[in-house]
C-alpha cells in the first residue's frame, strides 16, 4: 500500500525474493518491496536527529534495538561554487551588456520574509530530505532534533558582561580598516616595517568569499608586501581564524528544522546539546555524529546496528568552458563506456564508486572516505551497482565496543 513496514532478516527477505513476492527497490541500505498485501502491524521506532554544518546524524531506534544508523557529510563547496559563478556572471554582463543601466531594488531579500542564504538555504533543505528519505525506509512515530544557540561573543570572551555586548573591540573607530591598523599598530605584520614603505592595506587572510571582512580575517601589511604576497613571493605567516561558521548556521536553522518538518506532518520534539552530552557520557559512548542521533532518539541498551556513511555530492559539473582564458569546450563525455561519475561499481569483492573517468575506458575509484582503490582501473573490471545519485551511501561493517560494553561505531 506504499507504507514502510518493520525491518525484516535477510533469510527472509532472501526468500521473499526467490518465491517472487517482493522485488529490490535499494541496494545501499538493501530495501524490499512487497508485491502483495500483508499485515501493517509496526512497532514504535523514534528517530533521533544530530543537526550540524558539515556532519548530520541519523539513528532510529526500537525499544530492543537501533534499525537504522547513518553518517551524512554534506556538501561544503556551495559558498565558493556560487562566489565562482557571480564572477563570471558579472563578467560577461559587462564584457557584453556594458551599456545596460545598472539595477536596483531588486534584492530577493527584500521581497521574500525569512529569506536565507543559498549555501545555508540548500544545507537546512539538506536535513529535511534527510528526514523524508528515512521515513521512507521505516514507519516512525516521533523525531527529535538537536537545536542549539550559541552566544558567539561569550564564545570570544567567557567574561563579557551587560553593556559590553554593545561596546566591542571596535568601538569608537570609524570602520573595520581603522581598526584593524589600530590593532596592527600601524605595522607592517610580516616585515615589521623593515621594508620602510610608507604605504598600508588592509590584507584578508582567508579569501573574503569565505573569510569574510571579520576583523580576525583582516592583517595589515604594507605595500611592498602585499604585492610580493600575490605574486607568491612570499608566504605570510599569520594564523587564520577558523570562524563561527558551524555556530551562526546552528543559530540560524534551530527553529526552522523543526518547523519545517512539522509543516510535513512529523511528530517533532527537541532536545539540546548539553542533555545529549550528559547522556552519552553516561552510556560511555565516544563522541560521534551517530553516537549523538542514537542518545537523541533515546536510545540506551538497544543493539546496535551497522553504520552507513552518506556522502552529499553535485548532481553534475557539466561547464561548457573551462573557465582558463580559453574559448576551447569542455569535450569531457559525461558516460564513458557506460559509466559516470559517482556510479556505485563492484571492482573484484569490493564495492566502490567512480570519482574520475578517461575517455580510455580507465576510472579512478575510490570509497566514501577518499581511499583510493585503484587510480587506473579499466571498465572490464567493473560491474555497475548503482547510478550516480547526489547522496551516495556505504555500509561501514566496522564496529568498536565501550567500556560499558554498548556497542558503538
Amino acid at each position: 500500500r506504499g507504507d514502510p513496514l518493520m525491518p525484516t532478516t535477510p533469510k527472509k527477505a532472501k526468500t521473499l525474493l526467490n518465491k517472487g513476492e517482493a522485488h529490490v527497490v535499494t541496494r545501499t541500505p538493501f530495501t524490499i518491496k512487497l508485491r502483495k498485501p500483508t499485515g501493517e502491524t509496526t512497532q514504535e521506532v523514534t528517530l533521533g536527529v544530530d543537526a550540524g554544518y558539515s556532519h548530520v546524524g541519523l539513528s532510529a531506534i526500537t525499544d530492543k534495538k537501533e534499525v537504522y544508523s547513518s553518517e551524512v557529510r554534506l556538501r561544503i563547496d556551495m559558498v565558493k561554487l556560487n562566489s565562482e559563478r557571480r564572477s563570471y556572471r558579472r563578467t560577461r554582463r559587462n564584457r557584453k551588456t556594458w551599456y545596460r543601466q545598472p539595477r536596483f531594488l531588486n534584492r530577493v531579500k527584500s521581497k521574500h520574509k525569512g529569506w536565507l542564504a543559498p549555501s545555508i538555504q540548500h544545507k537546512l533543505d539538506t536535513h529535511v530530505k534527510l528526514v523524508q528519505n528515512t521515513a521512507k525506509l521505516l514507519p516512525f512515530s516521533r523525531v527529535t532534533v538537536e537545536i542549539a544557540s550559541f552566544d558567539i561573543q561569550k564564545i570570544i570572551n567567557p567574561d563579557i558582561t551587560n553593556k559590553e555586548y554593545q561596546q566591542g573591540d571596535q568601538l569608537g573607530f570609524y570602520n573595520v580598516r581603522e581598526y584593524v591598523f589600530h590593532r596592527d599598530n600601524h605595522t607592517c605584520q610580516h616585515c615589521k616595517g623593515k621594508s620602510k614603505e610608507s604605504v598600508l592595506v588592509v590584507h584578508h587572510i582567508i579569501t573574503r568569499q569565505t573569510g569574510g571582512n571579520r576583523p580576525e580575517n583582516l592583517v595589515t601589511l604594507c605595500k611592498e608586501c602585499h604585492n610580493k604576497h600575490h605574486l607568491g613571493l612570499i608566504t605570510l605567516e599569520v594564523k587564520k581564524s577558523k570562524g563561527f561558521k558551524e555556530a551562526t548556521f546552528m543559530s540560524l536553522i534551530k527553529s526552522r528544522v523543526v518547523d519545517r518538518l512539522k509543516e510535513l506532518g512529523f511528530n517533532v520534539t527537541s532536545t539540546y546539546g548539553y542533555i545529549t552530552k550528559y547522556n552519552r557520557e553516561v552510556l560511555g559512548l565516544k563522541k560521534s555524529h551517530v553516537n549523538d542521533a542514537f542518545v537523541i532518539a533515546g536510545g540506551s541498551t538497544q543493539k546496535r546496528c551497522d553504520e552507513h556513511l552518506v556522502k552529499q555530492v553535485r548532481k553534475q559539473n557539466r561547464k561548457l568552458f573551462k573557465g582558463s582564458r580559453s574559448h576551447l569546450k569542455n569535450t569531457a563525455p559525461k558516460f564513458v563506456k557506460g559509466f559516470q561519475r559517482y556510479d556505485k561499481v563492484l571492482y573484484g569483492k569490493l564495492e566502490c564508486f567512480v570519482f574520475g573517468r578517461r575517455k580510455t575506458g580507465y576510472f579512478n575509484v575510490r570509497l566514501l572516505d577518499g581511499t583510493v582503490v585503484g587510480a587506473s582501473v579499466s571498465y572490464k573490471k567493473l560491474k555497475l551497482l548503482e547510478s550516480s545519485r547526489t547522496l551516495l551511501k556505504e555500509r561501514k561493517k566496522e564496529r568498536h565496543f565501550s567500556s560499558t560494553g554498548i556497542e558503538v561505531p
